[in-house]
């Protein structure tokens, strides 16, 4: 089986029974915010994208490139498409002239033609990805690999049970907007974005050590900012609390925890992997890339300024009345929605920031009201601040997922008092009717579910699945004293008491024996 990287999550796998190109990312993301970091762009993507199969892990669009998809991917591909509770993924990929798709069971084995077998995980929680992230499993004459991409799934057992992974590629770097965008002191931000990247890399040794393939490539991150604005987030400022960390980081951190089974690719690598063993091949030394990692950064920002620029300006529209179309766009929701609302609990307000960039419209989304209206000088728990021109193209372009544009791109500021709140962002990326029905379905199931199985951790029983997204705390928490953390996402209970310290809601049952 022959893996050719082709930049942070995207790949083409090539057998002797057909080739499938995954999750290909070339043009920038989230209001030109986001890159692959290195750079793909000079990849000869004709020939890359004439393969047998093509594989979408999630609409997140540093996996789902659509301008990419349609000027360079075979529209003679078959689509592998992961079990979503929507249909947005097929519906995009239709409108942009793909026809042939094979639907795939949940976590059931399809034989390919040629023998060439594939297994796709979905993910359906509303907080997974824009409604949905899924893995890939491939099998072909004896050899397995696991492209988990950035999906958390809460078992890999589905996967080990089919036979031994030879190759497991993985997330590792951060993909979010936290804590960099928070009003906070620089002390804070940096405390919090240390404990962000511990995590990370501790959730990435779990998944490494569940499933004990012979090989591990570290992928789906982390992305570049070339924008003299967001220029502070690549991680070469020498800062402990930076969430990117890259490949370089990934195999010096791996190596600390025993790990020599590590493999880079870089947009052009080549993986020649096989049951007894792994030959890579590189365009350049990965050492030597990574050693002159800012100048490389510093070259593409030149190259790439033109595309920053042109992008800006296509996103003012002074035309729209902001205030009307946000009521337009989120009224409606609000009066179906029952348990997002009343997980938010209170208004969110958007302070918008004119083109001159003094004057301030405030806007205030009511939950508990149920509309969306000007600010009255209330005090409120949450706060966003960007530029009006970005909410002025997201009413424009009618986007249904403000999480997977507006958040992602990192250029808002924010505040809040208390905890974070997971239903906030859940609304905001669930801004059409499928989406909200889907999202107030899946939590009334998991608000009625009863979770009866009790474990028994460090001098507590508590209950086996977590609140959260019901990962399995016998193998993901951790308790410390009357403190119990689970490690998928990072999330913390007092156990005392059963109240979750890190959002709003999800009480865990928790006993001393």
């Amino acid at each position: 089986m022959r893996v050719t990287g082709t930049g942070h999550a995207s790949m083409r796998i090539d057998t002797a029974a057909g080739s499938i190109l995954c999750d290909p990312w070339v043009n920038p993301a989230y209001f030109a915010s986001w890159f692959p970091f290195p750079d793909n762009s000079l990849l000869d993507w004709e020939t890359l994208g004439r393969v047998d199969y093509l594989y979408v892990s999630h609409l997140h669009r540093d996996h789902f490139d659509a301008k990419h998809l349609r000027e360079f991917v075979s529209k003679d591909a078959t689509v592998l498409l992961p079990e979503f509770p929507t249909s947005e993924m097929e519906d995009e990929l239709r409108a942009l002239g793909f026809t042939k798709f094979l639907r795939a069971p949940n976590e059931q084995v399809v034989e390919l033609d040629g023998g060439l077998k594939i297994m796709i995980q979905a993910l359906t929680s509303p907080t997974d990805g824009p409604i949905g992230d899924s893995s890939l499993w491939v099998e072909y004459d004896g050899v397995r690999l696991l492209n988990q991409n950035d999906a958390r799934p809460t078992d890999l057992t589905v996967f080990a049970e089919l036979g031994h992974v030879h190759a497991h590629l993985l997330q590792f770097s951060g993909a979010i907007w936290y804590p960099m965008v928070y009003e906070l002191p620089q002390a804070a931000k940096t405390a919090f974005g240390k404990q962000k990247r511990e995590r990370q890399f501790d959730r990435t040794w779990r998944y490494i050590d569940d499933l004990k393939a012979d090989h591990v490539f570290p992928i789906a991150g982390p992305p570049c900012f070339l924008d003299d604005a967001l220029w502070q987030f690549n991680d070469i400022h020498g800062d402990e609390g930076n969430i990117f960390p890259d490949q370089s980081v990934f195999l010096s951190e791996y190596a600390k925890v025993g790990g020599t089974n590590g493999i880079v690719l870089l947009p052009g690598s080549v993986a020649e992997v096989t049951t007894s063993g792994a030959t890579t091949t590189h365009p350049q030394p990965v050492e030597e890339f990574f050693a002159n990692k800012k100048a490389h950064l510093e070259e593409m920002r030149e190259r790439k300024r033109g595309v920053i620029e042109a992008e800006k300006a296509s996103w003012r529209h002074p035309e729209i009345d902001v205030l009307a179309g946000m009521k337009r766009r989120i009224e409606p929701l609000l009066d179906e929605s029952i348990y997002l609302a009343k997980g938010v609990g209170g208004p969110v307000r958007f302070d918008l920031v004119g083109y001159d960039g003094s004057e301030v419209e405030s806007i205030v989304v009511d939950f508990p009201g149920k509309e969306v209206r000007p600010y009255a000088d209330e005090k409120v728990r949450y706060r966003f601040r960007t530029e009006r021109a970005l909410i002025e193209h997201l009413l424009y372009i009618d986007e249904v997922d403000w999480v997977n544009s507006l958040f992602l791109s990192c250029r808002f500021s924010a505040a809040r008092i208390g905890q974070y709140n997971e239903f906030v962002y859940a609304f905001f990326k669930c801004l059409s009717t499928e989406r909200l029905q889907y999202a107030e379905g899946w939590y009334d199931e998991h608000e009625r579910a009863v979770d009866a199985e009790d474990v028994t951790l460090g001098d507590w029983v508590v209950q086996r699945r977590c609140p959260h997204l019901k990962a399995d705390l016998t193998r993901f928490g951790i308790v410390e004293g009357d403190q119990l953390t689970c490690q998928l996402h990072g999330w913390k209970f007092d156990l005392p008491s059963g109240r979750c310290l890190t959002s709003v809601g999800h009480k865990i049952r928790a006993t001393r024996p």
